[in-house]
């Protein structure tokens, strides 16, 4: 039977002490910013600095360990093993990639794929010379590097530890703690286990406020392009609002009615605009550039990977690729969670690899069609795309670039559309995944109460209409490496259970 049948929920219990402390902590930091928006900015700027500055080698670390780690397990024979009971999977090869990619994506793609070389241009990494011939080669390369595999194994790294405990061992429970029993042993139900779970709530909701708040901006930027109102705090949360009321209906109505059909939906009108942008853009110039930079990764990853500029010619490792490594952890639970839910009669193998292959290939098509077709428009004067990504921001640039195109105030609204159904499609799994990590005990048949689902469907709005009152990109980056790291020791009893659940299968055989 699938696990996404529509089965009566009157079994499942919300564990109340997560869901109390959770509450807690979101309208404690929510409050806290509004009613003191500068000393809220300072904290989490000195914070951050102390994260990025100190602790910004772990994180070079732990990419490099994570990715390593689960190439193993799918090369070995512990790949061949069926997640569930059984060995057809539920979902097609399109949906199953579909939600897992809508899932880990969201809106900020798309606010970033236009316009991150622009950064790495002006500033590029190794030393190279801004606005140079070697800064264009890392301008159009490191976006793909950064969305690519290593960001999608630390999105991996969960899904594989929670199928461990909720398809292999068969524990009826999609709670963090409930993946590091091999560790914790009858301390999961104890406190150690109530601080692995909240960890895991007060993470997403620190850095789904980050990609809720990216990709307002989006939809503001393109809605202020096409008509006479003014981007502006009421319009944001305007925008929130819709887009909480849109992940409402989404999970209320189930995974396969709203989710699956929200990400699939999404996932076509997404590949609909790549595929305009590259047929009516510089297509020679956006292919000769993407094969370049997809070289140019391939070369250089183990460079990329291992760098830590400890001569210190910048602050590109930590304004970046910190930055990202901390917001993939910090989301990885939540995607992990929700894809386990999903795998039932996968391989090991197919997950892995589907996650790194499939996510990889999805966010290097928006920056090789998207980011090109922009760095075109600069390079031949046609549009100030860098000076108007870093003076006004990237979502600006997007909705510029998107006018420049035939029809394109319908393009420009278009990606507002798209904006709003990629913050629903992110979101709704990230509700459902909240109740989930929430819920005590939950079988194959079973989701978590449809009033829980709501419930963390409106709670997410609340933390980024409070970070809006701080107005900045930095406060939303900030927010998510923060976030991340009491995560990195959770990674750590998470790779410790994965090793422990695979061995004992062996042991068994």
């Amino acid at each position: 039977m699938s696990i996404t049948s529509q089965v009566p929920n009157t079994k499942t219990q919300v564990d109340w002490f997560i869901f109390g402390a959770g509450l807690f902590i979101l309208v404690s930091i929510s409050l806290t910013i509004v009613l003191a928006p500068q000393w809220s900015a300072a904290a989490i700027a000195t914070a951050n600095k102390f994260v990025t500055d100190e602790l910004g080698i772990v994180y070079i670390i732990a990419a490099i360990a994570v990715l390593i780690f689960l190439l193993g397990i799918a090369l070995s024979k512990h790949g061949d093993i069926i997640l569930g009971n059984q060995n057809v999977p539920e979902h097609s090869m399109f949906s199953w990639a579909s939600m897992l990619f809508c899932a880990g994506m969201g809106a900020s793609l798309i606010y970033w794929a236009a316009a991150e070389w622009a950064f790495y241009y002006v500033a590029p990494p190794f030393g190279a010379n801004a606005s140079s011939t070697e800064a264009i080669k890392w301008a159009s390369s490191y976006g793909i590097f950064h969305w690519g595999p290593v960001g999608w194994a630390f999105y991996c790294l969960p899904a594989v530890a929670m199928s461990c405990s909720y398809h292999i061992k068969g524990i009826p429970s999609l709670r963090l703690s409930s993946a590091c029993i091999p560790v914790l042993g009858k301390w999961a139900d104890l406190w150690p286990g109530r601080l692995v779970d909240l960890t895991f709530i007060v993470g997403l909701l620190g850095t789904a406020a980050t990609g809720l708040g990216l990709g307002t901006t989006v939809v503001a930027s393109a809605i202020t392009k096409i008509t006479p109102l003014e981007d502006g705090l009421t319009m944001q949360i305007v925008i929130i609002m819709i887009a909480t009321a849109m992940i409402c209906a989404s999970v209320y109505r189930g995974l396969d009615k709203g989710i699956k059909l929200l990400s699939v939906i999404n996932a076509r009108l997404a590949l609909l605009l790549l595929l305009f942008v590259f047929v009516a853009g510089p297509t020679a110039f956006i292919l000769e550039v993407g094969v370049t930079a997809v070289g140019t990764v391939i070369q250089n990853f183990i460079l990329m990977i291992t760098w830590t500029d400890a001569t210190q010619t910048g602050s590109f490792i930590e304004d970046w690729t910190i930055f990202y490594w901390a917001w993939w952890i910090a989301l990885g639970p939540f995607v992990g969670m929700f894809v386990c839910r999903i795998s039932s009669g996968r391989s090991l193998r197919q997950l892995i690899l589907g996650m790194l292959g499939f996510g990889s290939l999805g966010c290097s098509l928006f920056f090789i069609v998207l980011g090109n077709y922009a760095l075109f428009l600069e390079l031949n004067g046609t549009y100030p795309v860098v000076s108007e990504a870093i003076d006004v921001g990237p979502s600006a640039a997007i909705a510029s670039i998107l006018s420049l195109l035939p029809y394109g105030s319908f393009w420009v609204a278009f990606v507002a559309v798209i904006g709003l159904v990629f913050i629903a499609t992110t979101y709704d799994s990230a509700s459902y995944s909240l109740a989930a990590g929430a819920t005590r005990a939950m079988t194959d048949q079973q989701h978590p109460a449809r009033w829980h689902r709501l419930f963390w469907a409106c709670a997410l709005g609340v933390l980024p209409i409070a970070l809006l009152f701080l107005g900045g990109l930095q406060e939303l980056q900030a927010a998510s490496t923060l976030a991340s790291v009491p995560l990195l020791f959770v990674y750590i009893l998470l790779a410790v259970a994965i090793v422990r659940t695979l061995n004992e299968m062996k042991s068994q055989l």
